[in-house]
């Protein structure tokens, strides 16, 4: 009953998201560019549903009881939803590596610009030097701007990334007022280093913190036990 309940609320919502990517995709293949999550990259629909039913049949199963039916069940859905926000590790690399190489990426799109060339042959130049998952986004914003798109929805390929949304504003205030993108991208690649490296700093005191919590959960008990258990029994003995 569980399972039978929870695959029809399940499966609608995935049958309708089903329908819009078919036709997101449809978009894609007659060139117009997609903005947003497109949501490809998540787990497999299928995948979910049926750690989702799993779960709630293990919780109903437990609880033994009628009032275990919708337990289960929200036990079921709350898996799924949360298996849907999950980022997969390949998306995640791509999304790391997108942002390893934006800095470069500033750099590069700003000695092209001071060489004369117009922003869409930039942003297209760079795309091929770096590849990649930045160079696929760069070169999807170099192709939206040469068919006219505005530049808040060109550069918009570029959201999501850490630092991207300066980079994007920079974009698009140049291009509304006419000012010099070349400097603000330089001094825009030196923020970004500095970000990125107090960030390295800040994970690598935080694994120093995580390293040491094991040790302190192994040495705390073996003290109460060798330290402080037999004083305390040794005393219960003199007493009684």
């Amino acid at each position: 009953m569980v399972a039978l309940v929870g695959a029809v609320l399940l499966v609608v919502p995935v049958v309708w998201r089903r329908g819009a990517r078919r036709r997101l995709d449809r978009l894609r293949r007659v060139g117009l560019p997609a903005s947003g999550k497109a949501g490809g990259g998540k787990a497999p629909d299928a995948g979910r549903i049926g750690i989702g039913l799993v779960a709630g049949a293990a919780v109903a199963g437990l609880i033994g009881a009628w009032w275990g039916v919708p337990v289960g069940l929200a036990a079921a859905v709350a898996v799924e939803r949360y298996l849907r926000r999950q980022e997969p590790p390949a998306q995640r690399r791509e999304r790391l590596a997108a942002v390893a190489n934006l800095p470069l990426g500033a750099d590069l799109l700003a000695a092209v610009l001071r060489a004369g060339a117009p922003i869409d042959r930039a942003a297209a130049a760079v795309a091929d030097a770096l590849g990649g998952p930045l160079g696929e986004r760069l070169r999807r914003t170099a192709r939206s701007l040469r068919l006219g798109a505005e530049p808040a929805e060109a550069w918009a390929h570029l959201a999501g990334l850490d630092g991207a949304d300066r980079l994007i504003a920079a974009a698009v205030r140049s291009s509304a007022s006419g000012g010099a993108l070349a400097g603000a991208l330089g001094r825009l690649a030196d923020d970004l280093r500095a970000d990125r490296a107090v960030a390295v700093e800040a994970a690598a005191q935080r694994a120093g913190v995580l390293i040491v919590l094991p040790l302190g959960l192994c040495f705390l008990p073996a003290f109460l036990l060798v330290g402080v258990v037999p004083v305390v029994i040794g005393l219960l003995r003199d007493v009684f």
